[in-house]
């Protein structure tokens, strides 16, 4: 996961950019800004790890960045 990455809601295929990643305490938490509403407040999600890979729970990797 990283700043710049495009990753869609599961439900309604939003499309998101990551603005910011940070780690609080001992959890990592991604900050999202729905594309193309950049006043609209951004989404705070927590980081999930499994093993090696670290996901968005919600939230799809788009492998495209021009899918939004």
């Amino acid at each position: 996961i990283q700043v710049g990455q495009v990753w869609k809601r599961d439900q309604g295929g939003e499309s998101f950019l990551i603005t910011k990643v940070y780690s609080e305490a001992l959890a990592t938490y991604a900050v999202l800004r729905r594309a193309g509403a950049e006043t609209e407040p951004p989404v705070r999600v927590k980081v999930s790890h499994s093993g090696a890979a670290q996901t968005l729970p919600g939230f799809s990797f788009a492998q495209q960045s021009d899918e939004f």
